[in-house]
């Protein structure tokens, strides 16, 4: 985006932005940070409890609930329409709902490889492509301050991972699908980035942080400790503000330095 400067460049005042996954998690500091950064927010998730304790948490005025499977055709576009209809545009997206099926490749059932597949790589498609076009409407009306698409990525889509090749293959996937969207978006002044995680302590990763597991894991990482949801909000946001208008079709690795042992 290139609107004009403020004392604050990580500021989203005056920006609306799409965070799917907010009822828990990492998506709900997500939306939290947007919220405190001046914000606003369209939050996205299957769980109608959770993204109720988030809207609760934000304020009715500052969050606008939609419940529904993000692979589901029709979601994205009317996610963009009410959003739209409340906050006047959107000028921010985060893909981060995603879900994990985990079998090793010789048990993995189809329906296992296929959800977790039409959840994180289908869901980002058809959420990129809805806000994709609403931006470009925007600018071919004469608002040319553009959007910031932020895709979730992990460290196994680059490194892959045990038990779980449906999630690395589908965390490889969203690289890709962001660059694509960053070649093709920018010539109406959308940005898109990855932000791809390493351990973080949420639900989604509690077998792995367990006893069993715990020592291998935090001896690969360098900071010697799991990743808190608020810290990793950071980045994100980051993405999404002024702070980052010449960053597009890049991956940003937050992994306490994991990538650097071999």
């Amino acid at each position: 985006m290139t609107n004009p400067p403020t004392s604050n460049p990580m500021s989203l005042e005056g920006r609306t932005v799409i965070v799917t996954g907010a009822g828990q998690g990492i998506g709900r500091a997500v939306a939290r940070l947007v919220v405190e950064l001046g914000g606003k927010v369209a939050a996205v998730d299957m769980n109608a409890d959770g993204l109720a304790e988030t809207r609760a948490e934000l304020g009715e005025a500052n969050c606008l609930r939609m419940i529904g499977d993000v692979s589901a055709p029709d979601l994205a576009e009317s996610v963009v329409a009410e959003a739209v209809a409340k906050f006047g545009a959107v000028h921010g997206l985060v893909n981060m709902a995603g879900l994990t099926r985990p079998a090793m490749i010789h048990k993995m059932t189809l329906e296992q490889w296929r959800l977790v597949l039409d959840v994180h790589l289908t869901g980002a498609f058809l959420f990129l492509q809805a806000f994709g076009n609403h931006c470009i409407a925007r600018f071919k009306a004469g608002d040319e301050s553009g959007g910031s698409i932020v895709d979730i990525s992990s460290d196994a889509g680059v490194q892959g991972t045990i038990g779980q090749v449906n999630y690395a293959t589908a965390k490889a996937g969203i690289i890709g699908t962001s660059m694509a969207a960053a070649r093709e978006f920018a010539r109406w002044n959308v940005r898109a980035n990855t932000v791809a995680f390493g351990m973080v302590e949420t639900p989604m990763t509690e077998t792995i942080r367990g006893e069993k597991f715990r020592d291998t894991y935090l001896a690969r990482i360098p900071l010697a400790r799991w990743a808190q949801p608020e810290e990793v909000a950071a980045p994100v946001a980051f993405l999404l503000s002024d702070a980052a208008s010449y960053i597009t079709g890049q991956r940003l690795s937050v992994n306490g330095g994991s990538q650097m042992n071999p």
